[in-house]
C-alpha cells in the first residue's frame, strides 16, 4: 500500500498482518478528488479516527494538509503508524512545519473525551477541552472508516457524540466510509449528506453542516 499522489507520493505504508481494511486505491482517488475539487484538503486540520496504516490522513498530508491526528487502538497498528510517521520525518520531503501525532485509543473514547460543548457554530476553531493531554483544535476535516463490521447503530452513536463535541467547526467535512451493504446511518441533527458517493464496494458520505 502506498501514498498516492502529493510530496509523499509512492511512499509505502506498512500494514498489519490481521485487524485493519485499508482503504483502496480507487476509493482513496476518488475521496481525495472530491475534497481538493472544494478545496477541502489544503491547509487542514485532519482527524482520522480508525486509522489503520494511517492511509487517508498521511495522504491528506501528502496533499497540503497542515496538520494531523491520527486515532488507533489496536497495539499492532499503532506501533506501525508511529513508525510509519517516524519513516515520513526523514523523508527529504517532509514540511518541518507539518504536525502529526498517533493517539492508541478507541475512537469512541477520543471522541467522548472531547464532549459536549456550548454552541460555538459561528466559530470558525472551537474551544476545547482544558485537558492539555487530550486538547485539540476543531478539525477541518475527519475522516471515519471503521471495521465493516461496526453497526450502523454505533456510526450513529458515534457521529451523534462527535458533532455534539469540541472537535468539529463551522466548517468541518466529516468523510464516512461504509460497505454498500449496511444501511445508510441517520445523520446528526444540524447536519447533512452533501454527497454520498459509491467507489466499488465502498459506499463514502461526505457530512457538513446544514
Amino acid at each position: 500500500m502506498r501514498i498516492v499522489s502529493g510530496r509523499y507520493k509512492g511512499f509505502q505504508l506498512t500494514v498489519p498482518k490481521s485487524g485493519t481494511r485499508p482503504t483502496t486505491d480507487r476509493a482513496k482517488e476518488g475521496i481525495f478528488s472530491h475534497l481538493e475539487s472544494y478545496g477541502q484538503v489544503q491547509e487542514a486540520q485532519v482527524l482520522d479516527l480508525f486509522a489503520g496504516t494511517g492511509a487517508l490522513g498521511i495522504e491528506a498530508l501528502s496533499r497540503g494538509a497542515s496538520g494531523l491526528v491520527s486515532v488507533e487502538s489496536a497495539g499492532q497498528a499503532g506501533s506501525l503508524l508511529r513508525n510509519t510517521f517516524s519513516r515520513l520525518r526523514k523523508l527529504s520531503s517532509w514540511d518541518g512545519e507539518t504536525s502529526a501525532r498517533t493517539v492508541q485509543t478507541q475512537a469512541e473514547k477520543f471522541v467522548r473525551s472531547h464532549g459536549q460543548r456550548a454552541d460555538t457554530a459561528s466559530q470558525s476553531h472551537p474551544q476545547t477541552s482544558e485537558n492539555p493531554d487530550i486538547a485539540e483544535p476543531g478539525f477541518d476535516l475527519i475522516f471515519i472508516d471503521p471495521p465493516y463490521a461496526y453497526s450502523t447503530e454505533e456510526c450513529e452513536q458515534l457521529l451523534q457524540e462527535l458533532a455534539a463535541g469540541t472537535l468539529v467547526n463551522a466548517a468541518t467535512v466529516i468523510v464516512l466510509e461504509r460497505s454498500d451493504r449496511t444501511a445508510d446511518p441517520t445523520i446528526p441533527t444540524g447536519w447533512n449528506a452533501a454527497q454520498i458517493k459509491n467507489y466499488g464496494e465502498t459506499k463514502v458520505f461526505y457530512i457538513e453542516h446544514d
